[in-house]
């Protein structure tokens, strides 16, 4: 999900929209929580990124850097954010994708949570013979899509917990993981209606950065898109400053678009229970997409890269009593911030720093609590956040620095199992954007002579890593 609702209007849209998105119920969460204008991921991919802020670590902590590898099984016997709540006595359930389901959780974390996970069926809309599909309210009141479903269950789980919650006997940790606007993107055909098709634009830059090293690019069409049908039949090639036909990115967005206001209308069903069972003033609540999206930006499409438009995602936190006038904040924020976030927000005493080598630590992070953003929203927070994407087979890690106003990244040599280290001396690519005249990232910069000297502390900072950019400017757990 890219940061684009109501919510975030303003200059930390990745780009403009038209019409505006429609997000009601997100907006109206937004305005009772903290919203993290400028939130970023660890690795714009599912599991790697649901590993990172469901571990509170870091990709070359956990060792997850696909969508096979289980973190427990290449990383060590970390604590979950729904495990930490069930060891400490709350009742903890989970259904639709919270982990990236399947084996690269060893199939939902099933230590994580109080009773059996739960899935509803949706082979039925997973099809590949289409990228999106409009589906009609006669077919879904015969058989409700996947995430109505998820959202039903949602909806019967908090009333099966509400009574032990509100008499004080049992608290609850609930995890509800909507799927859209994942592709395909499927969605009641109402929901069209929302964005008519005139008014979806073309992105304004559907080419590659002027000067992009080539291990930037992802192939989006051997990667993800190519896979359906209807896209295939295109014989488009994924190649650096390809895309695809008109007609069909507008189809794409603006069907992305109604996808992402279905999930938003999911939320308000769920939240509007809440309310209903008494629980909204004593519930923390937080919301959040695992990475963003690209829509042809830069020819691009999906997520599997560093850019602005895949690491960008929407982040809000809920705290009775402390957000519930609505904060924003414009500070860098990180994924791997929410663990320590939720566990002190629930009353719990602070999360340790990780060591530098916390494979056999069970409890820690390696992000900051945002309760004092919630105190002040503006006060002096991290200079910088990190993300990384893998390329060449895991032979090269690209390392990705965002800072208030630059992006820059470096693409060294990595070694896997056991070492999970980069080689710096050896190069790939580098790329600068600089974000205060160029928002888009069209121009990369590394070359530039006027850059030099931000070239040279950038790459400083890159490479001594998120110990050296907390929130106090010192270092920390070295």
């Amino acid at each position: 999900m890219r940061p684009e609702l109501g919510a975030f209007l303003g200059p930390d849209f990745p780009s403009p929209v038209h019409p505006t998105v429609h997000s009601p119920n997100l907006d109206a969460l937004a305005a009772q929580s903290l919203l993290l204008k400028r939130a970023y991921v660890q690795q714009a991919v599912c599991s790697p990124t649901r590993t990172s802020l469901l571990t509170g670590r870091r990709p070359d902590t956990t060792h997850v850097y696909d969508l096979i590898h289980y973190f427990r099984n290449v990383g060590g016997n970390y604590t979950t954010i729904p495990e930490f709540f069930k060891n400490n006595g709350y009742r903890s359930i989970g259904m639709g994708k919270i982990f990236h389901p399947g084996r690269a959780s060893g199939f939902d974390d099933p230590i994580s949570w109080s009773e059996p996970y739960y899935h509803a069926p949706d082979q039925k809309f997973r099809s590949v013979n289409f990228s999106w599909r409009a589906v009609s309210k006669d077919e879904y009141n015969i058989r409700p899509l996947p995430d109505m479903q998820i959202a039903d269950n949602a909806i019967k789980t908090l009333n099966r917990v509400a009574p032990a919650a509100k008499s004080g006997n049992q608290n609850f940790f609930v995890a509800v993981g909507f799927h859209k606007p994942h592709l395909p993107f499927v969605f009641p055909e109402e929901f069209l209606s929302l964005y008519p098709k005139e008014s979806i634009r073309l992105p304004d830059n559907p080419h590659a950065p002027v000067n992009m090293p080539e291990i930037a690019w992802i192939n989006y069409i051997t990667e993800e898109l190519g896979v359906y049908h209807d896209i295939n039949r295109l014989h488009a090639t994924g190649a650096i400053n390809t895309t695809l036909p008109d007609d069909v990115v507008i189809d794409l967005r603006r069907a992305y678009y109604s996808a992402l206001s279905y999930t938003d209308s999911l939320v308000g069903k769920v939240m509007a229970e809440l309310v209903k069972l008494g629980l909204a003033e004593s519930t923390i609540v937080s919301f959040w997409g695992d990475h963003g999206w690209q829509l042809g930006e830069h020819g691009e499409w999906c997520k599997h890269t560093n850019f602005e438009d895949a690491t960008h995602a929407p982040m809000m936190v809920r705290v009775p009593g402390l957000t519930d006038k609505g904060l924003v904040t414009e500070r860098l924020t990180e994924y791997v911030d929410l663990f320590p976030t939720l566990v002190e927000a629930a009353g719990f005493d602070p999360l340790p720093l990780c060591p530098e080598d916390s494979t056999t630590t069970a409890l820690c992070r390696e992000g900051t609590s945002l309760i004092p953003l919630m105190q002040d929203p503006t006060r002096e927070w991290k200079v910088g956040v990190f993300s990384q994407y893998p390329r060449n087979n895991y032979t090269v890690m690209g390392y990705t620095l965002r800072t208030d106003k630059y992006r820059y990244t470096e693409w060294p040599a990595f070694t896997m199992s056991p070492v999970y280290k980069p080689d710096w001396n050896k190069l790939y690519g580098v790329e600068l954007y600089d974000h205060s005249v160029d928002p888009e990232e069209n121009y990369n910069r590394f070359n530039d002579p006027q850059y030099q000297n931000i070239v040279e502390q950038l790459s400083s900072q890159l490479r001594k890593g998120w110990r050296y950019m907390q929130p106090t400017g010192t270092m920390l757990g070295h």
